[in-house]
């Protein structure tokens, strides 16, 4: 698995993992359940990961959405 974007944000974590999934690629939250230790003041950002072989065409879904962070 590849990280591809990360972010403190649960609504964009949200938008990119539509465009991803959308585009046909399977993709997971890493680090989804760290509020629980963190207390939910979102300190800690989400990562959004892909399997090694989807990593160039995820980028370039996030790059073409405007998310060129990712």
């Amino acid at each position: 698995m590849r990280v591809v974007a990360e972010s403190t944000d649960p609504v964009r974590i949200s938008f990119l993992l539509a465009l991803l999934r959308d585009a046909g690629l399977p993709c997971i939250v890493l680090d989804a359940h760290i509020s629980a230790v963190e207390g939910g003041i979102g300190a800690f950002p989400r990562r959004i990961a892909v399997a090694a072989e989807d990593l160039a065409q995820a980028r370039r879904v996030l790059r073409e959405a405007g998310e060129a962070e990712a």
